[in-house]
């Protein structure tokens, strides 16, 4: 149902336009904002859905002169004879009340957050389905967005799978190891992935400035004894660490950690970067872990004085994620592609018997979170007017 317009009229000395909705309900919307947002086409380019018009073309104290309305427009004059009408869904949507704003939000950042333990139930979906069907690859997206993990199978055992989820979505993320990388013990490796060794618990690449949202791996060959994936969800465990030892979570999500990452692969390389081990955001929520042990640079810029503490609390929240009600442990089989969320997941790996021949290969990409939810937004408008 469309919205339908009550009443409009001009407030605060003509720089505030009140409008009574159909259902009673109220919006105020500020002179200056209506102005910048003016929708017509000298000021807007509705081909690019982009604003023409100019910050510096603009009065921070314009005042409305004349305002009209019916049921689903508003019309206003401004002082140098320019007009601009709004259509009254448009309004609506962008009400400046907190309850619109929230949900206004939601719609468009899809922040459900479903956290999980041990109990975990591996979403799964079947690959090819995702591939050409856009409510099996919504579902896909939605719930790698609110549970962090889903597991793909029916993939071949070949290279290539991942590059065509990359098109599914848009395109990969490329860095230093490449578009797509493999998984696999390697001489003189040049990542402690390309062994045989357990892997602890750690987020990919936080020696970049910007790690990479989502990661994906495809199972190609599995180890008979050994290589199964451990994933933990760190949100959950950031938020028990926080009600368990506030100190401990007040000292990672404050202290800057150096990272770093040296080699050659698709190129050479030398990476460095600062993190906070937990990111929040300015409302204090947990937005993003930053953590990898083999990374960890050995330069640790702080006083003196607080590296004792900062290893404590590191600690504990180690062993957060190493405590069997928080940890998910399963293997992957030929076939298979995880995709999860390597801002939210920590994931490691069990060690595995190095062998005369490859005995467990996975490929593995990235993502952008920016990539992912273009095209989750995409589906989300296609599947709901398909139905």
């Amino acid at each position: 149902m469309r919205c339908a317009i009550q009443r409009a009229v001009v407030l605060d000395g003509a720089h505030l336009m009140q409008i009574i909705w159909h259902d009673g309900a109220e919006s105020l919307y500020p002179a200056i904002w209506l102005r910048d947002n003016c929708q017509c086409s000298t000021c807007y380019l509705d081909s690019a859905k982009a604003r023409k018009l100019l910050i510096e073309s603009l009065d921070v104290n314009i005042g409305i002169r004349e305002m009209t309305f019916d049921r689903q427009k508003v019309y206003i004059t401004w002082p140098n004879e320019h007009c601009s009408e709004f259509e009254a869904d448009w309004l609506k949507k962008r009400c400046f009340s907190q309850q619109a704003r929230a949900k206004l939000q939601r719609e468009l950042f899809l922040p459900e957050c479903q956290y999980w333990g041990s109990e975990l139930q591996l979403p799964n979906l079947d690959f090819e389905d995702v591939l050409t069907n856009d409510e099996h690859a919504y579902k896909w997206l939605s719930t790698l967005k609110k549970v962090g993990i889903v597991r793909l199978t029916g993939a071949s055992d070949k290279r290539g799978e991942i590059l065509k989820l990359g098109k599914r979505i848009g395109f990969l993320y490329l860095t230093f190891y490449g578009h797509t990388w493999q998984v696999q013990d390697k001489i003189d490796a040049n990542n402690v992935a390309y062994t045989t060794g357990k892997l602890s618990f750690h987020t990919d690449y936080p020696a970049l400035h910007h790690p990479p949202g989502v990661q994906l791996l495809h199972c190609m060959k599995q180890t008979v004894t050994g290589g199964d994936t451990e994933i933990v969800d760190g949100f959950n465990v950031c938020q028990k660490l926080q009600e368990r030892n506030p100190q401990a979570f007040r000292i990672l999500s404050s202290t800057f950690v150096d990272f770093t990452d040296l080699g050659v692969d698709y190129c050479d390389f030398s990476v460095q970067s600062k993190h906070k081990i937990i990111e929040l955001d300015d409302k204090g929520q947990v937005v993003r872990i930053n953590f990898n042990n083999a990374t960890r640079d050995t330069i640790f810029d702080v006083p003196v004085e607080r590296v004792q503490p900062f290893y404590a609390a590191l600690k504990e929240f180690v062993a957060l994620m190493n405590c069997k009600e928080f940890k998910f442990t399963f293997k992957m089989h030929p076939g298979d592609v995880i995709t999860f969320d390597n801002w939210r997941l920590l994931h490691g790996r069990r060690s595995y018997e190095a062998g005369t021949e490859i005995s467990r290969l996975l490929e593995g990409a990235y993502a952008d979170w920016d990539v992912v939810m273009s095209r989750l937004r995409i589906l989300r408008q296609s599947v709901g007017n398909a139905n």
